[in-house]
């Protein structure tokens, strides 16, 4: 660990001082590597489904963990999407001529050598280093054993479009290591590493941010609600509910979590149920909500607070917007909250109360996504306060830094 450190750390003063032709390059290899290389990477990711399903992987953790000739289509686009993006580094954020006649610019600069730490997501191999590559900076990627035979595919492809234009391999390197021990090790190389970003469950976001020496950017879970308001169009309500739940359930911008206003419950909640019951989503409810249908379990407090990750959602009538933002505030985990309705008051509290880094109103939590902004891939959702909040995409992986021209100035 000590020498990827080191090596990463070299390659990130190369990075930083690379061109935009010269990274955009690598990247349009990269893009071209997936796609001729697609047959060696799903044998590869064949491998890892196979050991996956033997050693009783969820199901929800199966489906971030396959590939597939669409995915991998999908992943080659996302590069290239990145390669259309503006180059963040060296752009002027601000700056201001003094009295004194100095001139000072705030630029964007590298955040240098970014350890990223995820479970079993082969996307984010490519997506990480792809954006890491656009900003001007090294990474190590420390992914998971489950996804560890096609990381390792995706991570010599990468390396391979790299060294093709010009730019040092060691700027992406995989930690082939899936032992517990490397992870404590990055967690603990503060000086070579210089942020560190976790991206995956509850358990693992936390032993991260508890136990890192390095400052971390937190992508935290998506305990994500839909909130249908008295004032709601059902026709919008109901498509935005099945689509923010079924349309891939084991993502954390699916929603887990539905409220719906009493005042409208009788005309969308059967229907909510219906759609839902018939997609094979269990549906965890309130005794207002099991009043609709035999269907619907019984929740706990405990279904409220959970990221399901699968075909299974928490319901919950409540009477007051007020009730649905303390709900909401109480049991979610500040990723993405949703609101439809067509009272243009109830959607601006909703979007300034409920503390969340994105909020959606009358659209699925489905679009809380770095490409769907228009930002490219992206490394996480960003549920934290300081540095970025939301989708952690390219610009999120800059800092910046101050210039001061001066003509020979000195300070009285």
């Amino acid at each position: 660990m000590i020498e990827i450190g080191k090596r990463a750390k070299a390659a990130a003063r190369a990075m930083a001082a690379a061109s935009t032709g010269v990274k955009d390059e690598a990247l349009a290899g990269i893009a071209r590597a997936l796609k001729e290389n697609a047959d060696d990477i799903l044998d590869a990711n064949t491998a890892d489904l196979e050991r996956g399903e033997a050693g009783g992987v969820a199901r929800a953790l199966l489906d971030r963990l396959m590939l597939t000739p669409e995915r991998i289509d999908s992943i080659a686009g996302a590069v290239r999407d990145v390669i259309a993006l503006r180059d963040p580094v060296g752009e002027v954020i601000g700056g201001r001529k003094r009295p004194n006649g100095l001139d000072i610019t705030e630029v964007r600069v590298p955040l240098g050598v970014v350890g990223i730490i995820y479970e079993a997501r082969p996307n984010v191999t490519v997506d990480a280093a792809a954006l890491c590559i656009k900003s001007g900076n090294a990474c190590i990627l420390r992914g998971s054993r489950t996804a560890i035979e096609s990381n390792t595919v995706l991570a010599r492809l990468i390396r391979g479009a790299l060294a093709d234009a010009g730019l040092p391999g060691d700027a992406v390197q995989l930690v082939e290591d899936t032992s517990r021990e490397s992870v404590g090790e990055l967690m603990k190389m503060r000086g070579t590493v210089d942020v560190l970003i976790p991206r995956g469950g509850a358990e693992l976001i936390r032993s991260v941010v508890e136990g890192s020496s390095v400052p971390v950017i937190e992508t935290g879970v998506g305990n994500c609600h839909v909130y249908v308001d008295a004032a709601a169009d059902v026709s919008k309500a109901i498509p935005i509910v099945i689509n923010a739940k079924t349309h891939r359930p084991s993502v954390c911008n699916a929603a887990e979590s539905l409220l719906v206003h009493r005042a409208i419950a009788d005309d969308v909640m059967p229907k909510i149920i219906e759609e839902l019951s018939a997609r094979g989503v269990e549906i965890r409810g309130d005794e207002a909500t099991r009043s609709y249908s035999d269907a619907v379990v019984p929740a706990t407090e405990e279904d409220y607070r959970t990221e399901f990750l699968d075909l299974t959602i928490s319901a919950k009538i409540v009477g007051t917007l007020d009730e649905a933002i303390e709900h909401v505030n109480t049991h979610g985990t500040l990723h993405t909250e949703a609101i439809v309705t067509e009272d243009y008051s109830a959607a601006q509290r909703f979007a300034a109360e409920v503390d969340a880094a994105c909020v959606m109103i009358n659209a699925s939590t489905r679009f809380a996504d770095g490409g769907e902004f228009g930002l490219g891939a992206e490394i996480g959702i960003s549920t934290q306060k300081l540095h970025a909040r939301g989708p952690f995409a390219l610009e999120a992986l800059t800092t910046s830094k101050y210039v001061v021209r001066g003509s020979g100035q000195v300070r009285e």
